[in-house]
């Protein structure tokens, strides 16, 4: 059951009509996208793309244990229904949507985590979510701004060392200076991860900024 519930809670990125990046879902949303003739699997080997609706992309999953099954076994994750098994789709490209994907990166404590990937900016440990907060690198009381170059990540003891004064006045460093990033930090973490390394032939133009709802 654990099984299951993770890989329906996996990670799928969305291609428009026009095969630029959008946003990315659940197992659960994408499959039933595919269901209702919504979307498309995109299959990537070696740079070939393969695309399929849901009877196909099911006759693969179901299929006797053929070389493409195997190949897909070994990438992919399954969900169980009563009847039968379906690999999770890595990457699906809806079939009547051709918007343009959003540039601007939300700016959220998530996305200000990822961006620091997890790592104080004084004192560069890194440190479980719980145990880091925001700090407005010049005050707020002293006119400082929430926003990408005057947030970032501090552990509990840098932020009490801190508190109301500025870097400088505290006798403090920044480890880099704090930008707004290209593409949403979050997609870039998983990015490393081999798992998701098909989508990166569609996300490598900075401009493409992909919301995860």
């Amino acid at each position: 059951m654990i099984a299951q519930t993770s890989a329906l809670n996996s990670h799928v990125l969305v291609l428009n009509r026009m095969w630029m990046a959008i946003r990315i879902v659940d197992a659960r949303r994408a499959l039933s996208m595919l269901f209702r003739d919504l979307a498309e699997v995109i299959r990537v080997d070696d740079g070939s793309y393969t695309g399929h609706d849901f009877d196909s992309w099911l006759d693969v999953s179901t299929a006797r244990e053929s070389f493409e099954r195997r190949l897909i076994r070994e990438q992919y994750e399954w969900v169980g229904t009563v009847r039968c098994q379906i690999a999770v789709p890595k990457i699906i490209r809806l079939l009547g949507y051709d918007k343009l994907p959003r540039r601007e990166v939300k700016l959220n404590r998530r996305n200000i985590f990822a961006r620091d990937e997890n790592r104080c900016q004084y004192c560069g440990d890194k440190f479980p979510t719980s145990e880091l907060s925001l700090d407005h690198v010049i005050p707020r009381s002293r006119g400082g701004a929430s926003s990408w170059d005057n947030l970032v990540c501090c552990c509990v003891r840098c932020n009490a060392r801190k508190g109301g004064r500025t870097p400088r006045q505290a006798h403090m460093t920044l480890t880099r200076k704090p930008v707004q990033p290209a593409r949403n930090p979050v997609v870039a973490l998983r990015l490393g991860h081999e798992k998701y390394a098909s989508w990166k032939q569609f996300l490598d133009h900075a401009y493409w900024s992909v919301e995860l709802k």
